[in-house]
């Protein structure tokens, strides 16, 4: 990545009266990041300070830890949010989770039964007529077939909570304003999670990234400075790091303004799992329109989800007495034990950051910095985890030497596309949403139309309460299509309404919750790979809007295929395992799989000398078929003098999958794949290098750390 212009001095944080600012770039000179002191074993600062306490910001720094990188995490707020927010989890991010100690796991065994929410629900209120239900798992999501975990409905808070647990037993501590009496101001602080403290300066040089944090002590503003090699921003959608450096978001802005309402009730949740149980809850009636999602009918624990028109509507009409009535005309009667703990409002758009990176790739964003999507899909949280998975591995290279301060470039390379392609996609599947209120005669761009009409033309200067009234007269005039007497078959135009309805339903354009295709079919075309330009590999597909079926691949950039195989030794037992758990969290190694075929072990003991060469770590992978089993294997006289390696056998399933690994991957027996420490496929040879294996492998190692 070409170094940075000049960076423009930022606006001023008026609340605590300090300057912002961030150095131009004429203040760094060209030089890598693993030439520094720093990288060369002193601890006079930290290497990696990532700010934002979130999914995201956490994820990335329990991989840091496990792959020896030193680092700390910072969060303007004093306390971990109870607001369930994010909620779905999809496979790739149960596949990531299944590397950090036993997360997924703890996961599946905390979350609610998914016959409690595996369905969308579409209803005139939760005791009233169902208008249409859509089940989003197939029988093949829970065969574990092309994957070895099932998506998981598990709310954002209590997924914190567990990854808290998991840093603590990595040796962090989890520290507020009011416990830093024994901190100097400017010391190192390595596997601190500091809540109460923001962000408010960013300054860049030569050698290091210093940032600013300011915190309440005692009444009185203060602040220290941390100074760092790597600045991750992980700060979410209204990323502060994002604004100091002045990096922009393009896309759609504001596609719609919602309040969420957070509240608890047993009696409904007992209420829903005997008649209707679903995750959400689409409501459509003459006194109110929502989206509820049930994020644990067993707790009894929803968020409602709201329209919201500022400024003629403000957050004072949301009051919890007339969220209560609000709730309550939505479920259809009263509830006697509900609470409401919570009340937000928020924007929705369609954002990805002009670039992930800047200050010559010091200072970097992921998660909700970098992205802003509708929540239709929930590709939100689950591509800042793998945004998070792709990164960490990355700078554990380059702080262990075997990488060049270029490998950083590929984050953006490789995950900016994703972004963009799944911002396509969750748009789309908003506007799948938006379909079902238009078939009921509720067009969602009538109310936005109205509103912008309001607020940016002569509207604007009609008096307040008159402005009210007008939207008032719109949204009352549009819950009247709702009506029992005209929604219902006997009437022409509520049949042809409820006809248009199932049609919608049958052909699967509603909103849909699993993307298989694109949750683990994503690939990176260029950056941290060696593509082999098959002729038969084409680019991505279009996104749909559509659920499709997700096909294996062993092209480069992709996730690695899973398959069940089983780990032989020397002792009688056999453990079963996927081939994605064949790569390590523990420390930054290749997986390179090949065939008992003697030229395939020349090439190992070349990778594992190449390997050497480049101060990495290599473990090869011994693909036995499933038809080999009782033949004596020799890979350990064949590898010699290489030690690191495992044999295996393929594990095929009495019914279903029935093809070998090299079939799954589309090669030869004779081929091989290398494997990245985040799972996705470095390089492949479809069926023979005719080459010298050491010249070949040299160059495919120099072209993924950078070294070029």
């Amino acid at each position: 990545m070409a170094i940075l212009g000049l960076i423009k001095r930022v606006t001023q944080i008026s609340k605590i009266s300090s300057r912002a600012r961030v150095y131009p770039a004429k203040y760094f000179q060209s030089r890598d990041l693993s030439n520094t002191n720093y990288f060369h074993g002193q601890d006079a600062k930290l290497p990696v300070l990532i700010v934002g306490a979130g999914p995201v910001g956490l994820v990335l720094s329990i991989l840091l830890t496990k792959l020896g990188v030193k680092c700390a995490v910072v969060d303007k707020a004093t306390s971990f949010s109870k607001h369930p927010q994010a909620h779905f989890i999809n496979n790739r991010s149960m596949e990531i989770f299944r590397k950090l100690d036993g997360l997924a796991e703890e996961i599946e065994r905390s979350q609610p039964p998914v016959d409690l929410w595996r369905k969308f629900i579409y209803c005139t209120s939760l005791s009233g007529s169902t208008l249409g239900t859509v089940d989003h798992m197939q029988p093949q999501d829970f065969e574990n077939v092309v994957s070895p975990s099932s998506v998981a409905h598990f709310s954002q808070y209590k997924l914190t909570n567990l990854m808290l647990k998991r840093l603590e037993d990595l040796g962090f501590h989890v520290q507020n304003s009011k416990e830093l009496d024994g901190f100097e101001l400017d010391s190192v602080v390595a596997r601190q999670i500091l809540m109460g403290h923001e962000c408010v300066a960013i300054d860049a040089n030569k050698e290091s990234i210093t940032a600013t944090v300011s915190f309440l002590k005692g009444g009185k503003h203060m602040k220290r400075n941390i100074q760092c090699s790597i600045l991750v921003g992980a700060d979410g959608a209204g990323s502060v790091v994002r604004k100091l450096t002045e990096i922009e978001m393009r896309g759609e802005k504001d596609l719609q303004k919602l309040v969420s309402v957070h509240f608890m009730s047993r009696e409904l949740g007992e209420y829903l799992i005997s008649n209707r149980p679903g995750m959400l809850f689409f409501i459509f009636n003459t006194e109110a329109i929502g989206v509820l999602v049930a994020h644990d009918l067993l707790q009894g624990e929803f968020v409602l989800q709201i329209p919201y028109y500022p400024p003629q509507q403000s957050l004072s009409d949301f009051s919890p007495e007339m969220c209560k009535m609000l709730i309550f005309n939505l479920v259809g009667h009263e509830l006697s034990d509900l609470d409401v703990a919570d009340i937000k409002p928020w924007v929705m758009h369609a954002e990805v950051a002009e670039k992930f990176m800047c200050c010559d790739n010091r200072v970097i964003l992921a998660g909700d910095a970098a992205h802003r999507f509708p929540p239709a899909g929930g590709f939100g949280m689950n591509t800042g985890i793998q945004d998070a998975h792709n990164l960490a591995w990355k700078i554990a290279a380059l702080f262990q030497g075997s990488a060049k301060s270029s490998i950083l470039n590929t984050y953006e390379t490789e995950r900016r596309p994703i972004a963009l392609f799944n911002t396509s996609l969750s748009v789309q599947n908003f506007r799948a949403a938006m379909s079902v209120p238009a078939a009921l005669g509720l067009d969602p761009t009538v109310a936005n139309s109205v509103h912008r009409f309001i607020n940016k033309t002569v509207g604007s200067i009609l008096p307040t309460e008159l402005q009210k009234a007008i939207l008032d007269n719109v949204f009352a005039l549009g819950r009247a299509q709702l009506s029992e007497s005209l929604l219902n078959e006997r009437n022409p135009l509520g049949h042809q309404r409820l006809s248009r309805l199932k049609s919608i339903f049958k052909e699967g354009k509603s909103l849909q919750l699993q993307f298989p295709a694109e949750d683990l079919g994503f690939r990176y075309l260029e950056g941290a790979i060696v593509p082999d330009n098959d002729p038969e590999a084409g680019g991505p597909e279009v996104p749909s809007g559509r659920r499709r079926d997700y096909v294996p691949s062993g092209e480069p950039g992709s996730r690695l295929p899973h398959m069940y195989v089983k780990i032989l030794s020397d002792s009688t037992s056999e453990i079963a395992v996927s081939t994605l758990d064949l790569v390590s969290t523990e420390k930054v190694e290749f997986l390179l799989i090949i065939s008992p075929l003697q030229e395939s072990y020349e090439l190992a003991r070349s990778t594992f000398k190449v390997a050497k060469e480049f101060t990495t770590n290599v473990k090869v992978c011994v693909v036995w078929p499933s038809s080999d089993d009782g033949v004596e294997r020799e890979s350990k006289s064949a590898l010699a003098p290489w030690e690191n390696f495992v044999d295996v056998m393929e594990v095929k399933k009495q019914s279903g999958q029935e093809a070998s690994w090299w079939n799954i991957c589309k090669m030869s027996e004779r081929g091989a794949i290398l494997v990245r420490p985040d799972q996705h496929i470095a390089w492949r040879m479809k069926s023979v290098v005719t080459l010298d294996h050491t010249l070949h492998m040299r160059d495919v190692f120099s072209i993924i750390l950078g070294q070029q």
